[in-house]
């Protein structure tokens, strides 16, 4: 009795079944999702612009078969069409997308072109558009699926730019911010559109996740720590439990959500 009450809850978070294509997965923050992915189990796709990075970055410490990748350049419609299509090809039916990946350009905020405004939006909202509508004909033929979106904190609240005022050099631009607020309300309107066919759309929001080379200013981590409430930044495997839930089974009832990992960053 104990044991077939218990059944229903004993797979949550197996991934076993799930084939996850992930775009941007080899950089300081997909690296940690796609390594909390493959531990339970899950086949990913890396869906990038550079193979030799890719290697460099997962050499010999994934399980034969459970991690593949695709060329892709997110910025342009046919190459995500190709990419896609060879996953489909090669791997079969996706379960999961997971927008990550992210360019932009410029960043003094009184003074970005209009090119560079537009690229910045085009890079986070403009990108994540574009692989979710050509993902849902391969999501449909599957029955259902789930996509994910990154967005970031800075999509919730304005930047506390005194925290740059020793480090302009790490300021986040507004048409990074704006990006990332579009992808979120994009996360809802999907949710939303989709919901009936059995396909969930979520986003998370990480918090102060600095890159390596960002970390190597000691002065400017110690402006990001002071501002958290958990007073630490954040590490790469840190995302990587909030990717696993909503790739799993745990997250079937959930759409629409943006899950914020930041610390406590944007409570105050």
């Amino acid at each position: 009795m104990a044991s077939s009450s218990l059944a229903p809850y004993a797979n949550l978070f197996d991934l076993t079944d799930r084939l996850i294509l992930i775009t941007g997965g080899y950089g300081h923050l997909g690296r940690g999702m796609v390594r909390g992915l493959l531990a339970h189990g899950a086949t990913v796709v890396v869906l990038g612009r550079d193979e030799n990075q890719f290697k460099a970055t997962f050499a010999e410490e994934i399980p034969d078969g459970a991690l593949h990748f695709v060329s892709c350049d997110i910025a342009t419609t046919p190459s995500v069409q190709a990419a896609l299509a060879a996953c489909r090809e090669r791997h079969g039916l996706p379960h999961v997308l997971i927008n990550n990946a992210v360019y932009s350009a410029g960043q003094q905020p009184d003074a970005l072109t209009d090119e560079q405004f537009a690229r910045g939006l085009d890079g986070s909202a403009g990108s994540a558009y574009r692989c979710l509508r050509e993902v849902l004909p391969y999501l449909r033929e599957n029955g259902g699926g789930k996509i994910i979106n990154v967005a970031s904190m800075y999509g919730l609240v304005a930047p506390d730019f005194a925290a740059y005022d020793e480090y302009p050099q790490f300021l986040n631009p507004p048409h990074y911010g704006a990006a990332k607020a579009a992808v979120i309300q994009l996360t809802k309107y999907f949710a939303s559109y989709l919901g009936a066919e059995n396909i969930q759309v979520n986003c998370v929001s990480p918090g102060p996740f600095p890159s390596e080379s960002v970390q190597a200013e000691s002065g400017f981590v110690a402006e990001l720590q002071k501002r958290n409430p958990l007073g630490r930044i954040g590490r790469p495997d840190d995302l990587a439990g909030a990717f696993v839930y909503l790739c799993a089974a745990a997250s079937d009832f959930v759409t629409g959500h943006n899950l914020v990992v930041d610390g406590g960053w944007t409570i105050r």
